[in-house]
């Protein structure tokens, strides 16, 4: 189901790019020309949610032991990318029309903008129910939100030029929207780097995590300890934790009473614990010289 609302968004962007383009070099509207160049790299980017969504599910490998997972978050950095470059030509362009504002047919762009606006709007509908399960899903759904708030833009806009001849609305409407839009995709590009940079998940404490497994009962201490995911759903903690001398039953069962306490609080789902006892590691001659 999400690849196919992913799909019909593509063939939306599609016919409204090329109505825009069309229309737009026709009566002069810069505000219509950057939202068919918009559209035109939504198309592009919902391409890349669609593919990323058919590959991130794929078993691992010996070659890639996290499997395609990261597939969601390249593809999500790169549409953040893509929307900033859009945001930034807009700009740039709504400039200089502000400076000289052009005659615009308002009528033609009345309808060409309200045409867009349906169905961008239904785009945009089809793929919020999916925007929270990860990033590759939020990335599409914010092109196609940018595109339906760029379109009412432009309706409210060509309302005004046809019957006040306000030209300097068009550019002065696609410096608000694409300010709007920006918090949006910042957002999602820092989550996305943070990702990539194996960064704590921003719902996760890294301390209270520590101090956590340092209240059980026969751990001494917590170091190494790391918090990481691959991407939206899948998260990881590694540690070493230095315990009593107990026993390999004692043993096992403080293992699982620790995975099921970070499977519930954090969902925290990918757990690797290294437990030594302080004899064990003098025996051992036991150096973390990295242990954070």
């Amino acid at each position: 189901m999400k690849r196919t609302s992913i799909f019909v968004a593509i063939i939306i962007n599609v016919f409204v790019t090329l109505l825009e383009v069309v229309i737009g070099l026709l009566v002069g509207s810069l505000a219509l020309v950057s939202d068919a160049v918009h559209n035109f790299t939504d198309v592009g980017a919902l391409s890349l949610s669609w593919w990323g969504e058919k590959i991130k599910d794929k078993h691992s490998n010996k070659y890639k032991t996290y499997g395609y997972k990261r597939a969601e978050i390249l593809i999500a950095l790169f549409n953040s990318v893509i929307l900033l470059v859009v945001i930034g030509f807009i700009l740039f362009e709504a400039v200089g029309r502000i400076l000289d504002p052009a005659e615009i047919a308002g009528k033609a762009m009345i309808i060409t903008a309200a045409i867009a606006l349906v169905r961008n709007g239904i785009a945009a509908y089809l793929l919020k129910k999916d925007a929270h399960k990860n990033l590759n899903l939020k990335s599409a759904w914010l092109h196609s939100l940018q595109d339906a708030l760029f379109s009412l833009g432009v309706v409210g806009g060509s309302i005004l030029i046809y019957f006040f001849h306000w030209y300097i609305i068009d550019p002065i409407i696609s410096i608000l929207l694409a300010i709007f839009i920006f918090k949006g995709v910042y957002d999602l590009l820092k989550k996305t780097l943070d990702i990539l940079m194996e960064g704590v998940p921003d719902d996760i404490d890294f301390e209270k995590v520590k101090t956590i497994l340092g209240n059980f009962s026969g751990v001494n201490m917590v170091s190494d300890m790391h918090i990481w995911q691959t991407d939206s759903n899948s998260r990881f903690l590694s540690a070493h934790l230095e315990i009593r001398n107990i026993e390999n039953e004692e043993r096992n069962s403080l293992l699982s009473e620790i995975q099921d306490k970070l499977i519930e609080e954090f969902n925290i789902k990918h757990i690797t614990i290294q437990m030594i006892s302080a004899t064990e590691a003098e025996k051992l001659k036991f150096k973390c010289n990295h242990c954070n």
